[in-house]
């Protein structure tokens, strides 16, 4: 594989595009498939996506669940604070981005919307450690005041909608601050006519972190330090994979979390149950270990989930599709389209 660069991965798109609501429906979007092995692109509906799976596929779906980790309040000089917490450590402390006109200093207290308080313990690299003061457990704070952690590329408020809609109906263990958005397609019907196709399904957690919005800094990929986000892969993953992989069915990963969190899984060759952090950066060139098949979502432009996408399915290919969506005026990224692939195998 060529050496690749950031800019590699740059394309165009209209705004009109960038899907700001959800459909009415869950299971309404369109669906693009990709045929790796013989480069064929179809337009279909998600409905149909039943169509593509076989009988002895196993779908891996992550179980993870937004929290409504934006706040909003003020500093005691009266200035505005704005909170986005990336990652809950306990019942009383956070890391968390914030914006505010000056940066907060240690020491400094937040007071939020009914009484509630917090306050900045200091700072860990560019994140803020922020301890919520009073008996209430944070859980309970961010139900009664937080807010749904939409995108930055949907520019309009949260709204009760989002509260079920920015939220997948399997959703489980609390924790991510944006939602596994591939997962945001299916609906309860959809759950119950796949399992009664015969189709196994199984879970793995990927707590997504605010950092799969940051831009990629770096030309130069190999200087880019990838965010990290907490995974697990339990045991009955692990066994369900490698029922599926010896009766010759294909494993079907849901999303580009669920891919990270198997392969991340994967690394000394075969899958382990596994669970911790990961900082696993896949561009073209990287050997796939697990995953067959994936069902996606329309990526940012020169995003590390375009190039997870790119070194799926291969990077030409998805240059021509994503010109062919583009064309086709799918929409695109959270309350976006869908897109299947399935990958060519090489001999």
């Amino acid at each position: 594989m060529a050496y690749m660069k950031k800019s590699d991965f740059y394309y165009e798109l209209p705004d009109e595009l960038i899907a700001q609501q959800p459909l009415s429906e869950r299971s309404a979007s369109r669906l693009l498939c990709l045929d790796s092995s013989s480069d064929a692109i179809y337009d279909k509906q998600f409905s149909d996506l039943l169509e593509l799976l076989h009988k002895d596929d196993l779908l891996v779906l992550n179980n993870t669940k937004v929290i409504p980790a934006r706040l909003f309040g003020h500093k005691q000089t009266g200035g505005k604070v704005e909170i986005l917490i990336e990652r809950v450590l306990n019942e009383r402390e956070v890391l968390a981005h914030t914006r505010s006109s000056k940066s907060l200093k240690a020491g400094a207290l937040i007071e939020l919307d009914e009484g509630f308080q917090c306050q900045v313990l200091g700072r860990v690299d560019d994140l803020f450690h922020l301890r919520f003061k009073g008996e209430q457990a944070l859980a309970d704070i961010l139900e009664r005041i937080g807010h749904m952690p939409l995108p930055p590329y949907i520019e309009r408020a949260d709204d009760a909608n989002d509260q079920t809609r920015y939220q997948t109906v399997f959703a489980k263990q609390s924790g991510a601050v944006a939602a596994p958005t591939a997962g945001l397609h299916f609906d309860d019907e959809m759950m119950a006519s796949i399992k009664a196709k015969g189709v196994a399904i199984a879970f793995v957690t990927l707590h997504v972190a605010s950092g799969t919005f940051r831009p990629v800094k770096v030309e130069n990929l190999d200087e880019h330090v990838m965010h990290k986000e907490y995974f697990e892969v339990p045991e009955e993953t692990v066994a369900a994979v490698e029922y599926v992989k010896a009766h010759g069915g294909r494993v079907i990963a849901i999303g580009t979390t669920a891919m990270r969190s198997l392969e991340s899984a994967s690394r000394h060759g075969q899958l382990e149950v596994s669970r911790g952090d990961t900082d696993l950066f896949i561009t073209p060139g990287y050997q796939f270990k697990t995953v067959d098949a994936m069902l996606t979502n329309f990526h940012l432009s020169e995003s590390t989930l375009l190039m997870l996408v790119s070194a799926f399915a291969g990077y030409e290919r998805i240059k021509k599709v994503y010109q062919h969506a583009i064309a086709a005026k799918y929409r695109f990224f959270s309350y976006g389209d869908a897109m299947f692939i399935q990958r060519k195998l090489e001999s």
